[in-house]
């Protein structure tokens, strides 16, 4: 959503009806190892989830398809679906990547303080999961999407880093 990493034309606001963005997928690649994993966002069914959808031109779109499928199916942890959205003026069809519950990688329902271990130990050869986490809800933030279960888990993580140095030195 905030580093689409394709060309595209236009992004616009839009409703996804029946998923919900979660962090319910262990990485052991981009945020996270084998040994020590992490998490990743994954569109989870139920509820609903603001977001944005992407215009990419007629020219690109088998490249940008193809591009997705290498970045998002490498461990099969999601599956690619059409999807209704409603953006500002109409409703359209969509591509979307939706998690497998059924893949060993699929991990929804975790209390948040295992969300928070995970977050805090992941990291990845695209980073700390903290800053993946980070970056999402400043991205959500800046399209006004305010009050989710993100921002709490930002909280719950920043609460943590706060009382860990306390808790160190009085060990």
């Amino acid at each position: 959503m905030w580093n689409p990493g394709f060309p595209h034309l236009e992004a616009q606001p839009a409703l996804l009806r029946g998923y919900h963005r979660s962090f319910c997928v262990r990485s052991i690649r981009y945020r996270g190892t084998p040994d020590c994993p992490g998490l990743v966002l994954g569109l989870d069914r139920g509820g609903a989830c603001r977001g944005r959808a992407f215009r990419v031109a007629a020219e690109n779109a088998e490249d940008v398809l193809a591009y997705l499928e290498d970045r998002e199916m490498l461990h099969r942890v999601y599956e690619r679906r059409s999807v209704p959205l409603t953006l500002p003026d109409r409703r359209i069809t969509a591509e979307a990547f939706v998690v497998d519950r059924s893949h060993r990688n699929y991990c929804g329902g975790l209390p948040q303080d295992q969300l928070v271990d995970l977050i805090l130990q992941g990291e990845g050869i695209k980073g700390p999961c903290i800053d993946y986490l980070l970056n999402t809800v400043a991205h959500l933030d800046d399209m006004g999407i305010g009050d989710c279960p993100l921002h709490r888990l930002r909280d719950a993580v920043k609460a943590r880093l706060e009382t860990a140095p306390r808790q160190a030195a009085q060990a």
